[in-house]
């Protein structure tokens, strides 16, 4: 079939909306009737008029027009689908009033490592709705250190709520939030402030749930053995009998965490790219998958059914492909098991010094595993407790934007020793 060229001028009222939009916004005076993203957006019209409001439906013709210029279908397909995808996904996001500012400052291509200092609740309510593509970190644990201090366990976990839904709206739909936590000894002051009211606090057992609450799927808790047991709590060497003997907490949890906000927006067929689809499942809580209806598709089953896909496919799987983030087979196997052994970070010399400058520092096999397992090259890491920085060290290290906030300044030079001061952008808030 030939490109037949339509001058604006010769079309009727009741020809296709978007070539009065061309030559309304545009000055365009001719399109090829018979370009494929025609046959998109004639396929698409109905519901794309319905969809977009306002202006909407005219910015998004005037922003692929450039798709006319190329002729190969499959890659008209895939350009259709990415500035839909992106288009969708910029109206979600002007729903939140997000700090310019800052977010100019994490969308700087100049730098790999960037660190935002302040309070992570105060930072993430000022971030761009769904900006970041994966998150890793280690919480401040209830009263084990200095700077994690709370009148109770219900006040701490009041603040972890707030901080997670934050994290929740921040992180993109589909993406993967990996959180390390350990279970703690000690007394949740809900009951009583005494010595008597000392227990083991099972923080990722209570992580797991308010994570849910929020809205995060919970999809799997991996062990990190941490080798050896480096307390004498429980020891009750003398006393060798029933009762007094009890195993001591030598792990902590590496919790995996699944975003996947509702969405009902139609997507594009990544066969046809038209949006003559329907609604077909719900393979999880907040995942909804869709079915080509197009009858002129180029991918029909037997049975003569469409394409089924959904929005996960594309922000997570097909996208990104060809980034070049292949992970070694061999970091695959030792990442297989449920119980991984990693030694914890050494951080007091032989004087008796801290060499790392943080009283927990964060192993960097955890961020390495959450950076490769669950990012592409190129994309956005977040640390919202990033301490001296492992994480978004890591992150840079393996070509993705590694940002951390923290609101600890007494370790800033800590933090420029450890992730280098002359390739670290910061930003105060």
């Amino acid at each position: 079939m030939s490109d037949k060229l339509i001058k604006i001028s010769e079309l009727h009222n009741n020809d296709y909306i978007f070539m009065e939009v061309l030559s309304d916004l545009c000055g365009v005076n001719n399109v090829s009737y018979n370009h494929y993203l025609s046959i998109i957006l004639q396929k698409s019209e109905n519901y794309l008029k319905g969809f977009f409001k306002g202006n909407e439906y005219k910015k998004f013709i005037k922003k692929i027009l450039y798709i006319y210029s190329i002729k190969e279908r499959n890659d008209i397909v895939k350009e259709f689908q990415k500035n839909y995808y992106d288009f969708v996904k910029e109206i979600e996001q002007k729903k939140y009033k997000f700090n310019s500012i800052l977010n100019n400052f994490i969308s700087d291509e100049g730098c790999t490592k960037k660190m935002i200092w302040g309070d992570c609740y105060d930072v993430l309510k000022q971030m761009k709705s769904e900006s970041i593509h994966c998150m890793v970190t280690s919480p401040p644990y209830y009263n084990a250190r200095r700077y994690s201090q709370w009148k109770n366990m219900g006040e701490y976990f009041k603040d972890m709520k707030k901080i997670i839904k934050q994290c929740y709206r921040v992180l993109g739909n589909h993406r993967v939030f990996v959180f390390n936590v350990g279970d703690i000894f000690g007394n949740d002051n809900l009951h009583t402030t005494s010595i008597w009211g000392n227990r083991r606090l099972p923080l990722g057992a209570y992580f797991i749930q308010l994570f849910e609450k929020v809205g995060f799927t919970f999809v799997d808790d991996i062990i990190w053995d941490k080798g050896e047991v480096q307390s004498e709590r429980h020891k009750n060497g003398n006393r060798p009998y029933p009762f007094y003997q009890y195993p001591m907490n030598c792990y902590e949890h590496i919790l995996i965490f699944h975003k996947h906000r509702l969405d009902v927006t139609r997507y594009p067929c990544p066969v046809c790219g038209t949006l003559n689809v329907n609604g077909n499942s719900y393979t999880k809580k907040g995942l909804k998958s869709w079915e080509c209806k197009n009858i002129d598709c180029f991918k029909r089953s037997k049975s003569n059914r469409g394409k089924r896909f959904s929005a996960k496919i594309y922000n997570t799987q097909s996208v990104n492909k060809n980034k070049g983030s292949e992970i070694d087979k061999d970091f695959i196997y030792l990442w297989r098991r449920d119980i991984k052994k990693i030694t914890p970070v050494i951080k007091i010399n032989c004087k008796g010094e801290n060499v790392v400058g943080h009283t927990a520092p964060f192993p960097p096999e955890i961020p390495e595993f959450a950076v490769k397992m669950f990012s592409y090259k190129g994309e956005k890491v977040l640390d919202p407790f990033s301490g001296v920085g492992t994480s978004l060290k890591i992150a840079s290290e393996l070509d993705r934007v590694g940002i951390g906030i923290e609101k600890d300044l007494s370790i800033k030079d800590s933090v420029y020793k450890f992730v280098g001061k002359y390739s670290f952008d910061e930003f105060d808030l």
